[in-house]
């Protein structure tokens, strides 16, 4: 039987249907802060990236500052059957401290009800109290069982794990 491939584009269809993840930083020892977070996808005629909104005092923003290699786990869990493992995108990259009033990123959060509710109450263009993350990826992006049937995944578990490479755009 032929393997299954899956590239870039399916991969980044199922990252903008989803809007939770969770957020590694290195914490000032090295260990790692992890969070969980909604999130928003880059407009697709822009390059990929993830967008991230947090108060500018949280442990995420100041670890970030100091080191700016992030992961970004995006799990998959299965509401059913809860004895399979989730699939899961995970997304290394270097994260960057943006301002609040960036309007490209405003239509990203505007373009989903959830995300537009994180942002309803903000005033953009005189906050101080919030910022934006964009974390830019490297170029493989790390899957687990992402496309897989659970049998397919239950006659092999390591059949499910694959890279996909963004090209460059």
């Amino acid at each position: 039987m032929a393997k299954q491939k899956f590239d870039f584009h399916f991969i980044k269809n199922i990252i903008r249907k989803k809007t939770f993840g969770i957020l590694t930083t290195l914490n000032n020892d090295g260990s790692p802060h992890t969070s969980g977070i909604i999130y928003g996808v880059s407009n697709k005629d822009d390059k990929f990236a993830l967008y991230l909104l947090t108060y500018k005092k949280n442990k995420k923003v100041r670890n970030i500052q100091r080191d700016p290699k992030v992961s970004f786990v995006i799990p998959f869990p299965h509401h059913i059957l809860r004895f399979i493992p989730s699939s899961a995108i995970t997304i290394n990259g270097i994260a960057k401290i943006l301002p609040v009033n960036m309007k490209e990123i405003i239509q990203v959060f505007e373009e989903k009800k959830i995300l537009r509710m994180l942002i309803a109450d903000i005033d953009f263009e005189n906050d101080t109290e919030y910022v934006f993350i964009k974390i830019e990826p490297k170029s493989k992006i790390f899957c687990y069982g992402v496309g897989f049937s659970i049998w397919k995944l239950r006659d092999s578990h390591t059949t499910g794990g694959y890279t996909v490479t963004i090209p460059d755009e």
